[in-house]
C-alpha cells in the first residue's frame, strides 16, 4: 500500500502538536532541574555522555570517588543539544540523578540533516568512523561515498568494514570484490569480518583499541551483532532483515557508548538508510573524493561542472581510468542532491 501523503495543514498540525509536547516536556524538565538545584548537589565535575534519552542523558563520572558511576542527568535550559560522546560539567544529586551545567568543547562532531533539513549532531569527539556494510542488504557505493564525504568534512578517519563475509557466494562475490577493490585502490582501510563466526574480529579490535569510534551504516548490516561480538556482556538487540524489502529492521534506537577493556570507546548509532549532505558545499564534496585532489582546479574552465565541458580534468581522468565510473556516478548523484545554495 502506498504511503498516504499529508497536506500542508495536516503537516502544520502535526508539527504544532509535537511542538506543544516538546514545550511541556521542557517545562517539566525545567521544574525537575529547579527542584534538584534547590536541594543538595555535589560539586562540579567532568563527565561523559554515554547515551541520550529525550530530555535526559546518561552521564558517566570521569573523576573523583564517583568515577565510572553512571547517572541520569537533567539539562539546564540554556544548554545546546548534547549527543553521545560529549564531555560535560555536571553536578550529582540524590538517588542517582544529576544536573548538567555546561558542555565542554568538541574536538570533532559527526552531523547530518534530520527529516526537516535541520543539521543535527550524531556523535561527538569521535576519532574514527566505521562504515559497516554487508552482502545483505545489498551495499550501495553512493551511501558509502556519502559517509566518506562526511568523514572528510568532519576530519575523522574512516574504516570500511564488510560484515557477514560468510554470506559471500558465487552470485554476489564479483560485485562485492569490484566494490572493495575501488576503495582499496584509493588507500582506504578495508576489513572483512563475520561477527557471527568470529572471523576477522581480532583485526577489527586492534583497529578500535585506543580510539573513540562510531559505527554507521544501513539497518540490518549487523552493527549490533558486531557490538555483541566485541563486547559480549553488552547483549544489544539484534533484528532480522525485513522479508518484504530485504532492508534491515531498526534495533538500536539511541546512540550508546561502550568501553573496551583494553582502552578505547565505541558508539553504536541507530541505523540509517540515507545520509543527507545538505549541510556541505560543492567544494566539500569534491574534497571528500580524494582522487580528485590533484585534478580540481586544473580544468580549462574555472566554473567547470565536470559534466560535458571540453578540457575537463575529471572527465579526462575518467577516460584514462584514473577515476572509476562508480565513484564518478556517486559524485554526480551527491552534487545533484545538494541545494542550489551549496554551489
Amino acid at each position: 500500500m502506498a504511503k498516504r501523503q499529508l497536506n500542508r495543514r495536516q503537516n502544520w498540525r502535526i508539527e504544532k502538536i509535537q511542538g506543544e509536547r516538546a514545550a511541556r516536556a521542557a517545562k517539566r524538565e525545567s521544574s525537575a532541574v529547579e527542584a534538584l538545584e534547590g536541594g543538595d548537589l555535589g560539586p562540579e565535575q567532568t563527565g561523559l555522555v554515554i547515551a541520550h534519552f529525550g530530555v535526559q542523558v546518561e552521564v558517566e563520572a570521569l573523576e573523583g570517588e564517583l568515577a565510572g558511576a553512571v547517572f541520569r542527568c537533567h539539562l539546564r535550559a540554556n544548554l545546546p543539544a548534547l549527543v553521545t560522546g560529549d564531555k560535560v560539567v555536571w553536578r550529582a544529586g540524590n538517588q542517582g540523578i544529576g544536573v548538567i551545567v555546561a558542555q565542554l568543547p568538541r574536538t570533532t562532531e559527526l552531523r547530518r540533516p534530520d527529516s526537516r533539513g535541520q543539521l543535527k549532531p550524531v556523535a561527538a569527539n569521535v576519532d574514527m568512523i566505521v562504515i559497516v556494510f554487508a552482502p545483505l542488504p545489498e551495499p550501495h557505493a553512493n551511501l558509502i561515498d556519502r559517509y566518506l564525504v562526511a568523514a572528510e568534512h568532519a576530519g575523522i578517519r574512516p574504516l570500511l568494514l564488510l560484515n557477514k563475509f560468510d554470506l559471500i557466494d558465487e552470485h554476489n562475490a564479483p560485485a562485492l570484490n569490484a566494490l572493495l577493490a575501488v576503495y582499496r585502490h584509493l588507500g582506504y582501510p578495508v576489513l572483512e569480518v563475520s561477527a557471527h563466526h568470529g572471523n576477522g574480529m581480532e583485526q577489527l579490535q586492534q583497529q578500535l583499541d585506543g580510539r573513540i569510534s562510531v559505527f554507521v551504516g544501513q539497518s540490518g548490516v549487523g552493527k549490533s551483532s558486531l557490538v555483541n561480538s566485541l563486547l559480549p556482556e553488552v547483549e544489544t538487540r539484534v533484528g532480522p532483515l525485513s522479508e518484504l524489502s530485504g532492508q534491515g529492521t531498526h534495533t538500536t534506537t539511541t546512540a550508546r557508548l561502550f568501553h573496551f577493556p583494553g582502552g578505547g570507546e565505541l558508539i553504536d548509532s541507530p541505523g540509517i538508510r540515507e545520509f543527507g549532505l545538505g549541510h556541505v558545499s560543492r567544494s566539500d564534496v569534491e574534497a571528500g573524493f580524494i582522487e580528485f585532489n590533484d585534478l580540481i582546479g586544473t580544468c580549462r574552465f574555472r566554473d567547470c561542472k565536470h559534466d560535458r565541458e571540453p578540457g575537463c580534468a575529471l572527465l579526462k581522468a575518467l577516460e584514462d581510468g584514473r577515476v572509476q565510473q562508480q565513484r564518478m556516478n556517486s559524485y554526480r548523484s551527491i552534487i545533484a542532491s545538494l541545494p542550489e545554495s551549496s554551489y
